[in-house]
């Protein structure tokens, strides 16, 4: 019972993804309250709460190239327009290299 508490709590850990969305005040100008809104929705759309990690933070060191955020360490620039469409892709990506082993 115990190896399988294990196993599962691996699994969750390799499949877990942390996104921390910038909401600073530049970021906050450039749309950082819509991304979250539009993050949120996919994540809840696609009963992904347990998977997907949001989380606020403050800056990220990237104010001049859109909203920052921070996804599993790689910092990226998104806008409400493609936020869903870089989660999704990295999920997927993500999902695929952990099938791997």
């Amino acid at each position: 019972m115990a190896y399988k508490a294990l196993l599962k709590r691996k699994r969750v850990e390799v499949n877990a993804m942390e996104v921390e969305i910038c909401v600073g005040s530049s970021c906050h100008l450039k749309g950082s309250y819509e991304v979250v809104k539009v993050l949120e929705h996919y994540i809840e759309e696609n009963d992904l709460k347990e998977d997907i990690r949001l989380r606020g933070s403050f800056c990220l060191g990237h104010c001049t190239e859109g909203v920052s955020v921070r996804m599993d360490g790689k910092v990226l620039s998104l806008s409400p327009e493609n936020a869903v469409d870089v989660l999704r892709r990295r999920w997927e990506a993500m999902q695929d290299a952990a099938d791997q082993f």
